[in-house]
């Protein structure tokens, strides 16, 4: 039986299909996978998801298992072994921001157990909904903003 798909899916796509009939849209309650969740979504700003997809099992491995512990005392070698890794999105801001965040999930214990009690916060442990409503995204946006006029005008 092949499962519905959401229409950006490929359906000639193996890995894309996979993707969506096993983990799109569906909870993580285990911290170390919420925390790679998180630091691919931070590596795919600018990127196809197809990409991250394509690349994750290398950076999953170029980053220690997402281990937070281990990445958050990478240094200065670390990160140039990233930025040498073909199999990688090799991109210095996107690595120095995994290794900011594995340094701030580790302050997660203190305050509220963990990086996954800290999500579950505002959410009260349900999921929240995947999709809106067509007419709250397609609804047209303002062009300019009180702020974005501010911070553009000349000195």
């Amino acid at each position: 039986m092949t499962l519905p798909r959401c229409s950006w899916v490929p359906p000639t796509d193996a890995l894309y299909c996979d993707y969506h009939d096993h983990e799109w849209g569906v909870p993580e309650y285990d911290s170390r996978a919420l925390w790679e969740k998180l630091v691919l979504d931070g590596m795919q700003a600018g990127l196809s998801w197809i990409t991250v997809l394509r690349k994750r099992d290398s950076i999953r491995e170029a980053f220690d298992g997402f281990d937070p512990v281990k990445v958050a005392a990478y240094g200065d070698a670390d990160m140039e072994r990233l930025l040498g890794n073909p199999g990688i999105i090799r991109s210095r801001l996107k690595c120095q921001a995994a290794i900011h965040g594995a340094k701030m999930a580790r302050t997660f214990p203190p305050i509220c157990g963990t990086l996954l009690a800290a999500s579950r916060f505002k959410t009260l442990g349900k999921p929240m909904a995947l999709c809106l409503p067509k007419q709250n995204y397609l609804r047209p946006l303002p062009r300019t903003s009180k702020n974005a006029a501010s911070n553009s005008a000349a000195p």
